[in-house]
């Protein structure tokens, strides 16, 4: 027989294209239109109630005649459409929906324009976007409004081009759209219902082998469909069509088949290429049509990850919201993940990815009574090795991710498996081989989930969320045809639409000995995330700091009778940070539009938290009585004589001796080091005077600028590529140097100028610091470049540790392999530590999250090690003019430190001390006790609150901070002390409370390594 697939399957591919898809619809009837245009004066985009008829509807909203074809919608601008019409009498006893066409291109589904239906009375019907273009019909009568958002497609078929698109003040006023089409349709069932039975079959027999039987003898029943239709009366012959498929959509699939649980899903980006308030606008599309498609088809289970979508949609859209809840009842639409936002997990500080979950979950208990069990974050850029442990305090039990399918260089080798993390806690995990979370149910994705899946042989199930996503738009009426269709298909794997707890409990029980993965899941791309939008990265550090702060102190005061603690204030500022926190903000890669409204957030709370932290600082130092002013300590360890997470006044620590150095340049000594700075500002000896040692290499210089390059292959804000190491610049020549001798410190000060930037840079030395601190302020003007900062070190080591939550994990900094190679960019942070044995230094910062380490070649023998801190770059996507303005980097570096010194060091650059003036007293010690304190043992407060019960009890949560296994004792107020989870409910067994000494003695405790202990302390 000839073979003659190429003529088959392209007859089918124009069939469908040119005849079957578009016979779907018959029109039998045209709507009138009227429009009216948003102004940007009148607060657009308005309330519902605004727009439509009724006692609400608000001055200034003109409804004007509108034809198809005519155009709409500057960019990021809202027209709310009204249409009537009615249905014809020859439409009687047919299936009835409306077609409406705002204009988009056929793709994209969710990164264009958008709308959402409502009936005059203000309740939804559903929403539209490229796939999802039918509105169901009640009765004869047609009256509804679109609320239609022109959102500009940024990232199109030509990616990656700057664009001004990304701020509406830039994006231009020409529309963007035509209104396409408005039509009253019959719906041809049996058209719709043969374009499935043919699609799933084509795509079907094209992922079979050439020699597999199956595959031909799909081909010849596909040839006899569209020999049976009649193309000048699809509608008419589509029926006989779809009965020449019967027999070859009937054959079972093969018993081995692999086993797809699909969960429908729509991932929506809580702000990416769009604003927040558009996401709030796109959850409230997404969910409507789910619960619509909920309503139709019992087959549908729908599962939505992030707490704050649902509170924007019970806020927003009560109406919707109220849909939601009866399908939530009903086990249908599923809430997941139990986190606040999908957010990064890369560089959130410990206690904000621990409130991730506490936040996250109990949302989900309040508004369903619901206990997530899974983790759900399949998009974001790589995962923390703290979140194993976190998933189990949360009251977790499984994690689902897919992004690291994005490696560069490394095929992950699992699909399922047991992740451990830095504690030993291990996750049962799943990795979707489908490679996508947005999965069409193609027969081309199942084949590639069926074929990737690299567990086969120990196990037979994965799981594949279906449903457009990114800008959302979730699960259509298509896929789950092509679920039904593949349920039992020869060929296929075998899918069957079911809840994530039902894949991942069957998944856990078929495969107990899943493989263990140990550490970090890296993502070897977009590794540009821990650097992009500066502004961003410092909000979010010094935010986290500030809650910590305000938590302590209001806490501290309140248990003392002195202030109310801010339960709301604290709770509502919470929840805006988590937010921020989410995976295209805080990496920096969202428009200009998202980042510019971050640094106006960060600021307001900034604000807020610093009024919350002076109210309690200053009730207390006034109980406290000292006449001079208090310094306020609330790093968790002792220094300048302060408590930790107490006040008190601050020791003096003697001086910095300033000299001219040989051959030009100065020293600066302070009995602890010696710091020489050549005459270019660069530092070039630094001598532990402690150890007796000099810490950098032969000939190095340190705190030097480099300047690389930074044009990656595509993913501008996300990807710094490999290759940019090839080229760099030495920024070696000073424009003028200065020295600043002071009481409290000496600096030298050096100006340097590069392309069209300038820099400041000082090098710090204080009285009793065995740290030299480090300050560049750069006025970046610089496009597609990446500047570091070089610390070259005379340390000879294999791997270093970086600070990541509650704890540390080390990488290689060798690239003996490809895994290790690719680690070529990574995040710390606080600290990066680097040891050889007897001897370490710390490298800490108080703004930056990427870092690279490498080994180099000594002169004399041996190797070195260099940190290098990335300060700042400039891509022009999807923000053109990113991080241009100036910026400030605080970082230090801390010789003769061991691991416990680096989290002293990190948490004192961060955390510094807060003079609070004193008010006199004869009957007060002047000091303001510790609320809670490490009395033995090197654990690490991370959290001093009261309980968000509000009952008033003290909630501490601490951890091991240097791998070791080891007891600590407390120092905690009088009562009973109860072990908890993260939500500060008690466990039934305690992991390391030991007991307490009556009811105001010290608390003993047994850490593991890395062990996370929540304490609450209720009073008797």
């Amino acid at each position: 027989m000839h073979d003659d697939r190429t003529l088959v399957e392209g007859r089918l591919e124009r069939v469908l294209a040119h005849r079957l898809r578009p016979a779907v619809f018959r029109p039998v009837g045209t709507l009138d239109v009227e429009a009216w245009h948003v102004a940007g004066g009148q607060g657009e985009p308005v309330e519902p109630a605004h727009a439509l008829p009724g006692p609400g509807r608000g001055a200034g909203v003109d409804y004007r005649p509108f034809r198809v074809g005519d155009p709409w919608g500057p960019a990021w601008g809202t027209t709310w459409f009204h249409l009537t019409g009615t249905v014809p009498a020859e439409a009687a006893g047919h299936r009835v929906e409306l077609v409406v066409d705002l204009g988009w291109e056929d793709h994209s589904p969710g990164f264009q324009a958008e709308g959402l239906v409502y009936r005059p009375d203000g309740s939804v019907v559903k929403g539209l976007n490229p796939r999802n273009v039918w509105v169901p019909v009640d009765g004869d009568a047609v009256d509804l409004y679109v609320e239609a958002a022109a959102n500009p497609l940024i990232l199109g078929y030509d990616p990656f081009r700057p664009t001004t698109l990304g701020e509406k003040a830039t994006a231009g006023d020409a529309p963007l759209y035509r209104l396409a089409r408005a039509d009253v349709c019959v719906v041809e069932q049996d058209v719709w219902e043969l374009v499935q039975d043919l699609e799933v079959l084509d795509q079907l027999a094209r992922e079979l082998a050439v020699g597999d039987p199956r595959r031909h003898e799909v081909l010849r029943a596909l040839e006899r469909s569209l020999d049976a239709l009649d193309l000048a009366d699809v509608a008419g012959t589509a029926a006989a069509a779809r009965a020449e498929l019967v027999e070859v959509a009937s054959r079972p699939a093969a018993a081995s088949a692999h086993r797809i649980s699909a969960v429908g899903h729509a991932h929506i980006d809580s702000a990416w290429l769009w604003p927040v308030r558009e996401t709030v606008r796109k959850v409230a599309r997404t969910a409507s049509n789910v619960v619509n498609l909920l309503d139709e088809d019992p087959d549908l289970v729908f599962a939505m990850s992030s707490a704050q979508q649902f509170a924007w949609i019970e806020e927003h859209r009560p109406e919707v919201f109220a849909r939601v809840r009866e399908h939530v009842e009903g086990g249908r639409f599923v809430p997941v993940g139990g986190m606040w936002v999908e957010s990064d997990t890369n560089m959130p500080g410990s206690e904000a990815l621990a409130r991730q979950l506490v936040h996250g979950k109990r949302y989900f208990l309040d508004a369903f009574g619901i206990e997530t069990r899974e983790v759900w974050l399949p998009d974001s850029f790589g995962y923390s090795p703290a979140l194993p442990q976190l998933i189990h305090l949360s009251g977790s039990r499984w994690f689902l991710t897919q992004k690291i399918s994005w490696n560069q260089v490394n095929p992950f080798p699992h699909h399922t498996f047991r992740w451990e993390g830095i504690d030993g806690s291990r996750v049962f995990t799943h990795f979707p081989p489908i490679d996508t979370y947005a999965a069409e149910l193609s027969g081309t994705q199942l084949a590639h989930a069926s074929r990737n899946f690299r567990d086969k042989g120990r196990a037979t199930r994965s799981l594949a969320p279906f449903g457009w996503g990114d800008g959302g738009g979730g699960p259509t009426r298509e896929m789950l045809a092509r679920a039904r269709r593949t349920a039992d298909l020869e060929g296929s794997p075998r899918v069957a639409v079911e809840t994530p707890t039902a894949f991942f409990e069957a998944a856990e029980a078929e495969y107990p000995d899943a493989p263990v993965w140990v550490g970090e899941l890296y993502l070897e791309l977009h590794r540009g995330t821990f650097t992009s939008q500066v502004a961003t990265k410092q909000g979010n550090r010094r935010g986290e700091h500030l809650l910590f702060e305000a938590e302590l102190w209001s806490a501290t005061a309140a248990a003392r009778g002195l202030v109310d603690y801010p339960y709301e204030e604290l709770d509502a500022i919470w929840k805006q940070h988590l937010l921020l926190q989410f995976h295209d903000i805080l990496p920096g890669t969202s428009i200009g539009w998202v980042h510019r409204e971050a640094a106006e957030q960060y600021a307001a709370m900034r604000d807020r938290l610093t009024a919350l932290v002076d109210r309690a600082t200053g009730a207390l130092a006034a109980a406290a009585g000292a006449g001079d002013a208090l310094a306020f300590n609330a790093a968790p360890h002792d220094r300048a004589g302060v408590p930790a997470l107490g006040a008190g006044p601050a020791a003096e620590r003697g001086s910095v001796a300033v000299a001219p150095a040989p051959g030009g340049g100065t020293v600066l000594d302070n009995g602890l080091l010696r710091v020489e700075v050549d005459a270019d500002g660069l530092v070039v000896g630094l001598r532990d005077l402690v150890a007796d040692r000099e810490v950098l290499p032969p000939g190095a210089r340190a705190n030097l600028l480099q300047v690389h390059p930074d044009f990656p292959v595509m993913w501008d804000a996300w990807d710094v590529d490999r290759y940019y190491r090839n080229v760099v610049e030495d920024l070696t020549t000073a424009d003028a140097v200065e020295v600043l001798d002071g009481p409290d410190a000496a600096t030298v000060r050096v100006h340097r100028s590069f392309g069209c930037s300038t820099v400041v840079q000082d090098v710090t030395l204080r009285p009793g610091a065995r740290r030299l601190d480090l300050r560049t302020e750069v006025d970046w003007q610089e496009r597609e470049r990446l500047l570091k900062v070089a610390v070259p070190l005379d340390v000879h080591a294999l791997d270093a540790a970086f600070e990541t939550q509650f704890g540390h994990h080390r990488r290689a900094v060798h690239e003996n392999t490809s895994w290790d190679a690719m680690r070529f960019e990574v995040v710390a942070h606080r600290f990066v530590h680097v040891a050889e044995p007897g001897y370490g230094v710390a490298v800490v910062n108080r703004d930056t999250y990427g870092h690279d380490v490498r080994r180099d070649a000594r002169d004399g023998g041996g190797t070195t090690t260099t940190v290098r801190l990335s300060l700042v770059r400039g891509p022009q996507f999807p923000q053109p003019d990113t991080d241009r303005g100036r910026h400030e980097f605080a970082y230090a570096i801390a010789p003769g430190a061991e691991v416990r010194d680096a989290v002293r060091e990190g948490w004192g650059l961060n955390v510094p001390l807060r003079p609070v003036p004193g008010v006199a007293s004869d009957a007060s010690e002047g000091v303001v006790e510790p609320l809670a304190r490490v009395a033995e043992g090197s654990a690490v407060l991370s959290a001093v609150k009261l309980a968000d019960d509000r009952s008033g009890d003290v909630v501490v949560r601490l951890y091991e901070a240097e791998g070791r296994r080891r007891g600590a004792r407390l120092a905690l107020p009088a009562g009973v002390v109860r072990e908890c989870d993260l939500l500060e409910r008690p466990l039934d067994e305690p992991a390391a409370l030991q007991g307490r000494d009556g009811t105001a003695g010290p608390v003993a405790l047994a850490l593991r390594p890395f062990q996370v202990v929540t304490l609450r302390v209720a009073a008797e």
